[in-house]
């Protein structure tokens, strides 16, 4: 099920990808990248080791190998000190990989390295090295080392803290601001200050001229505010933020959604309209505490969204959707899969098994508890034992290998209630096609083979 594509597909897929908007593809391989930390981080955290022979090495971007090199050749003439021989000799091997590893680099990579190197217990109790060296997907400005009975992983936490960057306009009638949020780190990026004329009987013949001056006044504002909200939101001729919120003390807001001088790019991302009583820098304040809660469930939103789609491909018995783990896989193997959903916990283990009598390999995919099964490793019609030349997590395979299957991949959780209905109903993983599939008449013709050439070899017999 899980061959490598066809080329000539291969091909097309990648032609697909370029037609594909940047910042979308950019942003979802940056979640992938942040699912593939998250997972790294679980199981360091869970390893531990006997003694203090587990080094954790971060080294910033702007670091010098030679000099890191130099500390761990330091460390190592301390360590030599230790009393117990099994630690000695623990930490002494640990020390000697982190720097055969450092020697793979000539340089810092930009965003910085990061070594774990140690030795484990594992579930049986028995030792196992573990040597990681890797650059992060986000440059990491922490040093550090540490050798201990465990890895140290609070800076990769660090990096999974969501860098979503949201913009804000806070408009009133003395002046406005454009501000954006990413994370914890708030930015002013302009600030303009107006005098409006205000509303007023006197004038005598001349009041209808003074009203027409000031709405001219307001409009001519409100034309200026538009202006400068796309020069600091549109990049490329696309939004550079993630969501936009408009906050204000008047109705000045308003005027200016309800505008035609208002860039229709930005219309979609608006997230949330507040009213705020200041203006300015406090107004900006009162802005982020008022969309707090929108902010932190963009993500749970858009996650709903998306189970929802596929709920609404079921309920219309479109046959564009499929579920299951084989099913799935089938239907990313023939290129119909569109977006791929798989719950972000999903224990599902890729093994390929060969047939040492024969030669021939091929691919199975089992849940721990199958593992446990000896049958699952052994050849149905000949009762074989199978090899497992190369097994790992299937997420992991699939979070490397989906863009040559032309698909898009999103990664789901069951916090929701449509998600834990999705990992509940539909076993956590699933697919939006781009065109119906009829899975029932492949399993017919699969049957009708299987029977055919087990005809053939009682024929034959």
């Amino acid at each position: 099920l899980a061959c490598a594509p066809h080329p000539a597909r291969r091909h097309s897929c990648n032609m697909s990808n370029q037609r594909e908007g940047g910042i979308e593809v950019v942003q979802d391989d940056a979640e992938i990248e942040m699912w593939k930390i998250r997972k790294l981080v679980k199981g360091l955290e869970s390893a531990r080791g006997n003694g203090t022979s587990m080094i954790s090495l971060v080294i910033p971007p702007k670091g010098q190998i030679n000099l890191t090199n130099k500390m761990l050749t330091d460390e190592a003439g301390t360590a030599s000190n230790i009393k117990s021989r099994v630690n000695r000799q623990s930490v002494l091997d640990a020390i000697g990989s982190a720097q055969t590893r450092l020697k793979r680099y000539n340089q810092i990579p930009p965003n910085g390295l990061l070594i774990y190197c140690g030795t484990v217990l594992t579930d049986e109790g028995k030792e196992k090295k573990l040597n990681i060296d890797f650059e992060p997907f986000k440059p990491i400005n922490t040093s550090l080392y540490m050798c201990d009975n465990k890895f140290h992983t609070e800076c990769l936490s660090e990096l999974l803290q969501s860098d979503s960057k949201y913009g804000f306009v806070v408009m009133d009638g003395h002046g406005c601001l454009f501000g954006t949020l990413a994370g914890n780190h708030r930015e002013v990026i302009h600030k303009v200050s107006v005098d409006l004329p205000k509303k007023h009987g006197r004038g005598g013949q001349s009041a209808l001229r003074f009203a027409r001056l000031r709405l001219e006044k307001r409009q001519n504002y409100v034309r200026k505010i538009a202006e400068l909200t796309t020069a600091h939101f549109i990049t490329h001729d696309r939004p550079n933020v993630n969501g936009l919120v408009m906050a204000g003390s008047a109705d000045f807001k308003n005027q200016l959604m309800q505008s035609d001088l208002f860039d229709m790019r930005l219309t979609p991302i608006i997230l949330m309209i507040v009213d705020v009583s200041y203006g300015g820098e406090n107004g900006f304040s009162q802005a982020i505490e008022l969309s707090a809660d929108t902010l932190g469930n963009v993500k749970f939103v858009k996650e709903k969204k998306l189970i929802g789609k596929f709920f609404d491909e079921i309920a219309q018995d479109s046959g564009k959707y499929c579920f299951g783990v084989k099913e799935t896989l089938m239907c990313l193997e023939m290129g119909a899969v569109e977006t791929l959903i798989i719950w972000e916990n999903m224990e599902v283990n890729r093994h390929v098994l060969s047939n040492a009598t024969t030669g021939e390999t091929h691919i199975v995919h089992l849940t721990p508890e199958q593992e446990k099964d000896q049958k699952n490793f052994k050849d149905h019609d000949t009762g074989a034992e199978l090899e497992s030349i190369e097994s790992g997590s299937m997420l992991e395979w699939l979070a490397n290998e989906y863009k040559s299957f032309g698909c898009n991949l999103e990664f789901v959780t069951d916090r929701s209630e449509e998600g834990s209905q999705f990992v509940q109903g539909f076993g956590g993983m699933g697919g939006i096609l781009r065109y119906q599939v009829n899975l029932a008449e492949f399993e017919v013709a699969s049957d009708v083979e299987s029977q055919g050439s087990s005809s053939d070899d009682e024929g034959y017999i």
